[in-house]
Parts: structure tokens; sequence; C-alpha cells
């Protein structure tokens, strides 16, 4: 493979653009190539302008603003691309299109000039078999805004010479990128990783646990997450991550992992797609986020006694600390009274599951979220029984907001809102290590980078909130309701046996 020097962009929509941008800035020469020269022309005044407003913020000199923008020639003949050492492909998301112009461009640029396409989802390998040398077909697929998503996901087909991928990874480097390496799979890294929240997230709010801006509010203030699944669907927009959703469900051959919700498919149909439409799952009156206001806290019950259910030995000693910083002294007996708010600690466990199989009066009993530690101003979750009066649910409420530490209380569910999407979360991280996609140090990059994602990504994360306490709230939200998206990945469940962490690649297989 030659020394990229010049590269070609197929598409001056927001993707090339921005692929444009951040070339021109590196100081390669950039062939920016759309059938429509009105398409070219508004992409190079965007280029003009963001460089003019980069240098009024002293990000960079105006004087490599006029640099950067006479790097880029214009091009409305595919002929134009002969010179290119690398041609981008960042156009419609069709098979059949990518196709026919990959064919194309084989006759028209040099023999030893690498093929690379922006595709999100579709198979490298299904594109390359197109053309006559699939070897220089690469995936080099970029996140948008690209200048600001620092993070490319450089993909090998399974004709893709490995010279091609090196060639890209050493490019995304110059450029100021953070390459990844993955192999040809559905979703790659970032869009196969991302079904964890999404598709969690949606399946909580299916089963009514709670409203989309609790589960959101719950993922950001207690999981520490920046955004939670809602407001990432809203920012998104339904129109294309509903599609991503149908389409790596059925690529991986309907996996229940990635199995859609309703939920979306009829948001969808009705057009309430997000911020772009203006309504979603908020409403965006004025360009602004609509959030529903926090439930009152109710009054504070005198003389309120709680039994605390020691079943979970870590959950019961965080638990602990919380009551006695509140100032609650629990009744140290072997059985609640029968005047007691009862509080139990479950990992995966729903509250009806814990009552049924310990004796409990389910009136009486709430379940408390430890899993994210409880100190205050950390929202707390508190969770409920359909038997649950609601005297005893407000006393609990109130007792759990006494420090001014706000509170959620969710309906009964296998592992709470923000376990059992945390669980997910790492179980598919976990699989995407355990298929060799991609490393696991790619797979924390990439999802850091690209979702902002906390803890330094999915397997990190797992490891810092504790593995075996991963894997303990899938196998019980598996045994609770039967669902295989909660089985375990081998990754993780051989790690956990063998007291690993879940960044450790094997010595002798996976």
């Amino acid at each position: 493979m030659k020394n990229i020097k010049t590269i070609g962009i197929v598409g001056a929509g927001a993707m090339g653009r921005g692929i444009a941008q951040i070339a021109a800035q590196a100081g390669f020469d950039v062939l920016l190539f759309d059938l429509s020269a009105d398409a070219v022309a508004s992409a190079k005044d965007n280029l003009r302008q963001m460089w003019g407003k980069l240098a009024e913020k002293g990000k960079i000199t105006a004087k490599a603003g006029e640099l950067s923008l006479a790097r880029v020639q214009s091009c409305t003949d595919l002929q134009a691309l002969a010179q290119a050492d690398l041609v981008i492909e960042a156009v419609v998301e069709r098979l059949d299109v990518k196709c026919a112009l990959f064919k194309q461009l084989e006759g028209i640029v040099s023999p030893d000039c690498i093929l690379a396409s922006n595709t999100s989802s579709l198979p490298i390998t299904a594109i390359a078999q197109a053309c006559e040398r699939p070897e220089r077909v690469a995936g080099f697929h970029f996140f948008n805004p690209v200048p600001l998503m620092k993070v490319v996901e450089i993909i090998d087909g399974l004709r893709t010479d490995p010279q091609a991928g090196d060639a890209l990874m050493a490019l995304a480097h110059d450029m100021g990128h953070t390459p990844v390496r993955a192999r040809d799979m559905p979703g790659f890294i970032v869009n196969h990783a991302g079904r964890g929240m999404n598709i969690e997230g949606l399946k909580t709010a299916q089963e009514s646990v709670a409203p989309f801006f609790q589960i959101d509010a719950i993922m950001r203030e207690q999981a520490g997450f920046r955004m939670g699944p809602f407001e990432l669907l809203d920012l998104t927009g339904l129109d294309v991550s509903h599609a991503v959703m149908e389409s790596i469900y059925q690529q991986f051959y309907d996996e229940p992992r990635f199995r859609p919700s309703p939920i979306t498919a009829v948001r969808s149909a009705g057009k309430l797609l997000g911020r772009k439409t203006g309504q979603g799952f908020y409403a965006y009156p004025d360009g602004k986020k609509q959030v529903p206001a926090e439930p009152a806290v109710p009054a504070m019950p005198e003389g309120l006694q709680v039994w605390l259910a020691p079943y979970h030995a870590v959950g019961h000693k965080r638990a602990a600390a919380l009551l006695k910083s509140l100032g609650v002294s629990v009744i140290a007996a072997e059985a609640p009274p029968a005047d007691a708010l009862i509080v139990v600690t479950p990992y995966g466990d729903d509250v009806a599951s814990i009552v049924h199989e310990h004796q409990l009066d389910g009136e009486r009993t709430v379940a408390l979220d430890t899993f994210f530690g409880l100190e205050q101003g950390k929202r707390r979750v508190l969770m409920c029984s359909v038997a649950t009066q609601a005297k005893w649910r407000d006393a609990a409420h109130a007792l759990l907001a006494s420090d001014n530490t706000p509170v959620s209380v969710v309906a009964d569910s296998a592992g709470f809102v923000a376990q059992r999407v945390v669980a997910c979360i790492v179980n598919v991280a976990s699989d995407i290590a355990q298929q060799s996609i991609a490393s696991p140090t790619d797979i924390d990059l990439a999802v850091s980078l690209g979702l902002g994602y906390p803890k330094g990504g999915p397997l990190s994360m797992g490891d810092t909130l504790g593995a075996a306490h991963v894997l303990e709230i899938l196998r019980s939200m598996y045994r609770v309701t039967g669902d295989m998206r909660y089985r375990p990945s081998p990754w993780l469940q051989r790690r956990v046996q063998l007291g690993l962490s879940l960044q450790a690649v094997a010595a002798c297989g996976v």
C-alpha cells in the first residue's frame, strides 16, 4: 500500500464534510466529490465558516484555516479521484449503491489505492465482493460530528489485506483521532455495544417499571452516565436508531439480547423521532427539552421502625451504613416484627421473588438498590411490589430522601433499572470480546469515546463495579424472567470463576 497523501471523499454531506475537515487540517490534500455541484459548494462554504470560527476562538490561526481550505478541491466528476491514494465513501446506507460505487471507483483509481467505506452497519465483506480486488477494501467508520467524536473504527473484511487496515490506523492517528480495530461483524464495536443501553432501557419502560424521564434520571444520577437511553434516542433520532436496532437483530439471526422494542416501532411510525421533529420521548418546544417535575417527597412518619433483610451480604452492609447515617436504628431480630418496614437489597431479583422465597409480608416490603453506592446526593432507587401498601412505600421514600437526596420509586423489576441496564451493557461487551470482534482495550476505548460511557468503558465498568456482582445480577434476572437475553456471556462467567479481570486476554484461546 502506498503512502497516503491525497484523500478522495465521495459524499459532501455532514460525514463527508467532517472527514474533509480533519483530513485537510492534518495537512492532507482532499478531493471532495458529490454528484451535486450545489452540495459541494455548500460543503466548501461550511468548511470556510468552520475554520473561520476556530480562528476566532484561537484554536487555529487564520493562516492555518486558509491553508486547510486551499487543500480541499471540489469535484463533480468521479474521474477526478484518479490521483487519490485513498477514497472514503460516505454516501447513503444502501448496499446496492455502495457496491456500484466501489465497482466504478476500481476503474478509476490506481491499483494500490485503498477504498474505504464509512458505513455504520453494512458488512465490509459484502461491499468488497463487488470489487475485483477486495483486499484493498476496508471500513473506516467515523462518528458524527467527526471533528468532535475522536474515535474511528477500522474494520477488516474477510478479504481485507491487513496492510490496508494498518494504513488507516496510522492515518487516523495523523488526523488526531483514536483508531480501534474491529472484525467485520454487525454493528462493529460501538453500535454493537450500544444495544445494552438502548434495548434494555426500552424493555424496562415496556414493562412499566418507570416512566422514560425517571429511567434517564436513574442512569445519569445513580449509574453515572452522561445521558439516559431515551435522551440518547431523541438525540440520535428514531428514524436512525430503530432501523439500526432491527438491522443488528436480524443480522445476528434474532439474538434475544438485541430484540427491538415495539415502543420505537410505534413512535417511529408516528414520526415522534426526537429533537429533529420537536417531539420524541420528550417534547422540545423552542428546541428546549421539557422534563416532568419530580414527584413530591412524602412526609416522614413518626417512630418508623426498619427491619433490614440479611439475605445479601454486600447489599445489607451498604444499606445498614446508610440507615445509620440517616439516624435509623435497625431492628436486630431474626425475623421482622409486625409493625416494621421491611427493606431488602437484591442484586438481580425482584421484590415478589424475595417475599415468596423468605415468606415476608409483601405489604410492608420494599427493595433498595445498593449496587452503585448510597452516598448523599447520588440518586437512590426504591422498588415496590404490587403488594406493597402505599403507606409503607411513602415511608421508605421519605426516609431515603431525608438527607435531601433524590429518590426514584419504581415498580417491581428483576434488576431494578440501572442494575439490569448496566449488567446488559457489560454482558454485551463481554460477548464482543468473546467473539474476538475487537480486543478488550479497543472495546473500552471505542465505547468510552463513541458513546461516552463512564468508568473507562463497559469492561472496565464491570471490573470497577465488581464482575462477580454483574454475573450475579444476570443470573438472578435470567432465573426470575426466563428470558435468554440475560444469559451470561462465557467471557464474563469464566473470568469471574477464575478471579480474572474482564480485560484479561487468555494465553490459550479466549
